[in-house]
C-alpha cells in the first residue's frame, strides 16, 4: 500500500488596501522625541532616522534637518524597521502591530497600508515588521508571520510565504539574496529558497539548513554571514555555517552597505572588509560614562558611520539616547549628535504652560500611585522659544539627592523662569534659571510617609500667589507655601487613617478662596476659607466613582469634577460646605432628541478651561473633546482617526493663553492645537490688531483678522472710514463656531473680513472700536485693508 504526501500550500492574498494619510499642519504642531532610534536608512544625500513612532531626515550636503510626524501623515505607531529606495523616491515604514506605510518624497505625502494589520488570519501579536530587502523592484518583507512581498512599482502586495514546518507561521528577522538564493534568517533556523522559484508560496520549496534562532543575514560581494541570538557572527560556506565572532553583547543589527560587512551590537558598532578573509576597518563604542544603547548601524560613501542610539531607563539609570551619532572610519573617537530638538521621552506625565514656555515631567506613578508604574529616573523637557532645553536626569540628580519620580508640577505665575516639580520619593523641587534645591522634611512642613520616601503630589498656585501641595498616606496632607512660610494643614478629621486615601491628583480654586481636591480614595474634597472640610465619593450624593483624576474652576466660578466613570460638576460651592445632603450634578444633553448623561462612564483624565470658558476635557481611550461652556455642544472631538493625536489615551492637557495653542500630553508624544483662543486681558489698554495692514496675499476669509487682548466682556463695532457700520459682535452672543464673519473667542476676536451683507470688503482703512461693557472703558484701533 502506498502512502501519499499531501502539499498544502498555505496563500496569504493582499488585497492591497491603501489609505492615503491626511496633513495637518496647517492647525497643528508635533513634539515628538527624536532621541531613541529605532533604524537608519540612507541614500547618496540624506539619511533617514526612525525614532519611536517619528522620522527625520538629514541632509548630508546643506545639514538640515527636516521633521516627520502625525502632523504630516505619518501613523504614530511605534516604528520598527524603515527602508529608503532613492531610486524611487520612496521611504518605506513598518510598523510593530503591522502597518506599513509608504512615503513618497515628490508628493511629501504618506500612503497607509494596512493589508498586513487588517488579516484576520494573522494573529495581532505576529504582525510586526522587521526588515526591508529590495530585490527586482520588490521589497521582501521579514515579519513574525513570514515574508511578504511588496511591489514598489505599482505599491501593492503580491504573495506571502509561510516558510514554518508544514508551512507554518514562523517568525522572520532577515532576508537577502546570495548567488540566486533567497535566505532568510529566522527564529528556528536558516532557510533558503530559489528565488526564481515561482512557486515560492510552497513551504516545500523552501530548505532549513541549521536551525536555532537567527537574528540577521546579509551578503557582501561573494559571502554570505549570519548572526545569532547567542552573540555570534557565522560565515555560511556552501551551507555549512563557520563562526568567526563571539561579541561582548546582543548584536541588533546586521547588514551590507558600500561593499563592506557591518554589525552593531549595544555596545559597539564594527565595519569589516569581507574581500579576503574578516578584517576590522573601523569599530565605534559607546560613549565612556555616557549610559545608552546602539540599535542600528549605516555607512556612507565617505566613510561616515551613522549609529543609532537609544537611551537607558531602568531603576538605577535614567540616561535618554543620542539621537543618531556620527563619526568616521578614519577617526571613530569623534562623534557627532544628529537630530531635532525635541523632548527628551515621548511619555509625558504632566505637562504645564505659561507664556509661551511649556514644561513635562516624564516620571509619575501608577493609577494606584505605586512606583512601579511610573519612571524613576527622567529629567524635564522645557519649551522655550520654540526650542527645547531639556534639563537631564543627571543634572538634577547632582544638586538634589533622588530626584525620583518627577510627576507633578506648577510654574510660578510671577516669575515664569521658577517651576516647582513634586518628586514622589524625595520632596518638592524648585527649579530656576540659576540653581535647583529641594523641600522636604528639613526645611519645609513636607515631610515623610515612610523613612525619607516623601510622596509629594499634586501642586498649583492660587490667584494670591500661594503654591499648594498635597502630601501623601500623612497626616498634614494639604501645605501651602506663601511669602516664604510653609503651613501644613490636617486632613486626619476626614481621611482617616491617613494611608487609607492613596493619593491626589488634582487642586484647584474658587474666586473667594474656597481649595477642591481630586484624590483616589475620597472622590472630591472641598476645604472651605474657614478650615472646614468635606469629600463627597459615592453614588448616595451622585458621584459616580470614589477615584478623581481632575478637579477646574470655570470662569463662572463651576466646579468640574472629572473620574474614572464620567464628569460631575459643582454649581452652588457654598452649597457643597453647608448641605449635607448635596449631590453633585451630572450633565444632560439631547443626542439626536433622547437624554443622555455627557461622557456617560468616561474615564477622565484632565479637565482645562480656556479663554472662552469652553472646556477641554481628555480621557483615556476616546480622545479629547472641546465642549461649550456649559457641555451642551461639543465642538470638537479629536481622536486619532481625525488629528494628529498619536494616541486615544490623553494624559494631560495644558492652554497657552498668550497664544493659544492647547497641548495635549500622551504616552506616544505631545501635540498642539492652534485654537485662536486666549485669556480676556483686564483692560483694553493692549489690544491690538494683525495682520496689519492686510496685504492681498492674506487668505482673509480663511485665515481671518485677529483683534487680541480683549476683555472679558466686550462690544466690538467695525466701520469704514466714514462711519458706515461694517460688522458687530459681543462676547456673549457672537461666540466662536456659531457661524459669524465676526467672532470673540476669549480674549480674542476674529473677523472674516465680511460685511453684515456677507460680503469681503474692499480695500481701506477700517476702525474698530471695542467697548467693555462692565467698564465702558473704550479703545479704537485701525487696520488697513488692501485687496
Amino acid at each position: 500500500m502506498r502512502s501519499v504526501k499531501l502539499i498544502v500550500a498555505f496563500i496569504l492574498l493582499f488585497n492591497s488596501n491603501h489609505v492615503f494619510a491626511q496633513d495637518f499642519t496647517d492647525s497643528w504642531l508635533g513634539h515628538f522625541s527624536y532621541l531613541d532610534i529605532k533604524d537608519i536608512s540612507q541614500g547618496e544625500t540624506k539619511v533617514y532616522g526612525a525614532a519611536e513612532n517619528a522620522i527625520f531626515t538629514y541632509d548630508k550636503q546643506t545639514l538640515e534637518i527636516e521633521k516627520l510626524s502625525t502632523i504630516n501623515g505619518l501613523s504614530g505607531e511605534t516604528i520598527s524597521s524603515i527602508e529608503y529606495v532613492e531610486n524611487k523616491g520612496l521611504l518605506l515604514i513598518g510598523f510593530e502591530n503591522g502597518l506599513m506605510q509608504v512615503y513618497k518624497e515628490s508628493e511629501n505625502d504618506f500612503l497607509t497600508v494596512v493589508d498586513i494589520i487588517d488579516k484576520p488570519t494573522i494573529p495581532p501579536n505576529n504582525k510586526r515588521i522587521n526588515h526591508f530587502m529590495i530585490y527586482n523592484d520588490f521589497a521582501y518583507i521579514s515579519t513574525d508571520f513570514g515574508i511578504s512581498l511588496y511591489d514598489i512599482n505599482n505599491l501593492e502586495f503580491g504573495d506571502t510565504y509561510y516558510i514554518g514546518d508544514g508551512g507554518s507561521q514562523i517568525k522572520i528577522n532577515q532576508t537577502t539574496i546570495f548567488e540566486d538564493q533567497i535566505y532568510a534568517a529566522t527564529n528556528v533556523g536558516i532557510s533558503k529558497a530559489l528565488v526564481s522559484n515561482p512557486n515560492l508560496i510552497d513551504f516545500n520549496q523552501w530548505t532549513r539548513i541549521v536551525s536555532a534562532n537567527w537574528v540577521g543575514i546579509t551578503s557582501v560581494n561573494d559571502k554570505l554571514f549570519a548572526s545569532r541570538s547567542t552573540r555570534r557572527l557565522y560565515s555560511v560556506i556552501n551551507d555549512a555555517i563557520s563562526e568567526l565572532v563571539v561579541y561582548s553583547d546582543l548584536i541588533v543589527d546586521t547588514r551590507e552597505e558600500q561593499g563592506n560587512l557591518l554589525i552593531a551590537t549595544e555596545k559597539e558598532a564594527y565595519v569589516y572588509n569581507t574581500e579576503t578573509s574578516l578584517n576590522v576597518v573601523a569599530t565605534a563604542q559607546t560613549i565612556e560614562d555616557v549610559s545608552m544603547l546602539f540599535t542600528a548601524v549605516s555607512l556612507s560613501q565617505n566613510n561616515n558611520i551613522y549609529i543609532g542610539t537609544q537611551g537607558i531607563y531602568t531603576t538605577a539609570i535614567g540616561q535618554e539616547g543620542y539621537g543618531i551619532l556620527q563619526t568616521n572610519v578614519s577617526d571613530t573617537s569623534v562623534y557627532q549628535e544628529i537630530h531635532p530638538e525635541s523632548p527628551l521621552l515621548n511619555k509625558f506625565f504632566k505637562i504645564k504652560t505659561q507664556a509661551g514656555e511649556v514644561w513635562g515631567t516624564h516620571g509619575g506613578h501608577s493609577v494606584t500611585y505605586n512606583f512601579n508604574g511610573g519612571l524613576r529616573r527622567s529629567g524635564l523637557s522645557h519649551l522655550k522659544n520654540e526650542e527645547w532645553n531639556n534639563i537631564s536626569y543627571d543634572s538634577i540628580a547632582s544638586a538634589v539627592s533622588n530626584p525620583w519620580y518627577l510627576s507633578y508640577l506648577s510654574i510660578n505665575p510671577f516669575n515664569t523662569n521658577q517651576v516647582y516639580v513634586g518628586s514622589y520619593f524625595s520632596g518638592l523641587l524648585d527649579i530656576n534659571t540659576e540653581s535647583i534645591s529641594i523641600f522636604n522634611q528639613d526645611n519645609s512642613s513636607l515631610v515623610p510617609f515612610a523613612g525619607a520616601i516623601h510622596l509629594v503630589l499634586a501642586n498649583n498656585f492660587d490667584s494670591n500667589g500661594a503654591l499648594w501641595v498635597m502630601n501623601g498616606r500623612v497626616d498634614n496632607s494639604l501645605n501651602k507655601l506663601e511669602n516664604g512660610q510653609w503651613t501644613g494643614i490636617n486632613m486626619q478629621d476626614i481621611i482617616n487613617p491617613r494611608t487609607s486615601n492613596l493619593g491626589f491628583s488634582d487642586i484647584a480654586f474658587t474666586d473667594d478662596g474656597k481649595v477642591f481636591i481630586s484624590s483616589l480614595n475620597y472622590g472630591i474634597i472641598g476645604v472651605d476659607t474657614n478650615g472646614d472640610k468635606k469629600f463627597i465619593e459615592d453614588v448616595e450624593f451622585n458621584m459616580p466613582s470614589e477615584k478623581t483624576w481632575t478637579v477646574e474652576t470655570d470662569l463662572q466660578n463651576t466646579i468640574w469634577i472629572g473620574t474614572d466613570r464620567g464628569l460631575r460638576v459643582i454649581y452652588n460651592t457654598s452649597e457643597f460646605f453647608s448641605n449635607p445632603t448635596f449631590q453633585v450634578s451630572d450633565i444632560i444633553v439631547l443626542d439626536d432628541g433622547t437624554p443622555r448623561e455627557l461622557l456617560f462612564q468616561q474615564y477622565i483624565t484632565d479637565i482645562e478651561v480656556d479663554g472662552s470658558n469652553n472646556k477641554w476635557i481628555g480621557t483615556l481611550d476616546t480622545g479629547v473633546y472641546y465642549l461649550s461652556s456649559d457641555g451642551q455642544e461639543t465642538i470638537f472631538h479629536f481622536t486619532k482617526d481625525n488629528s494628529p493625536l498619536p494616541s486615544n489615551d490623553i494624559l494631560d492637557i495644558a492652554i497657552d493663553d498668550e497664544n493659544g495653542l492647547v497641548y495635549f500630553a500622551t504616552e506616544k508624544g505631545l501635540v498642539a492645537f492652534g485654537s485662536e483662543s486666549s485669556k480676556p486681558e483686564e483692560t483694553l489698554e493692549d489690544a491690538y490688531v494683525f495682520p496689519n495692514p492686510v496685504r492681498p496675499n492674506f487668505n482673509i476669509n480663511n485665515d481671518k483678522i485677529k483683534i487680541k487682548g480683549l476683555t472679558d466682556n466686550v462690544n466690538i463695532k467695525i466701520t469704514d472710514i466714514e462711519g458706515n457700520l461694517v460688522t458687530e459682535a459681543e462676547s456673549r452672543t457672537n461666540g466662536k463656531f456659531k457661524g459669524f464673519n465676526l467672532e470673540i473667542d476669549g480674549g480674542t476676536a476674529l473677523w472674516n473680513g465680511k460685511n453684515l451683507g456677507n460680503v469681503t470688503v474692499a480695500s481701506g482703512v477700517y476702525l474698530i472700536m471695542l467697548t467693555d461693557l462692565d467698564s465702558i472703558e473704550t479703545k479704537v484701533l485701525k487696520v488697513m485693508i488692501v485687496r
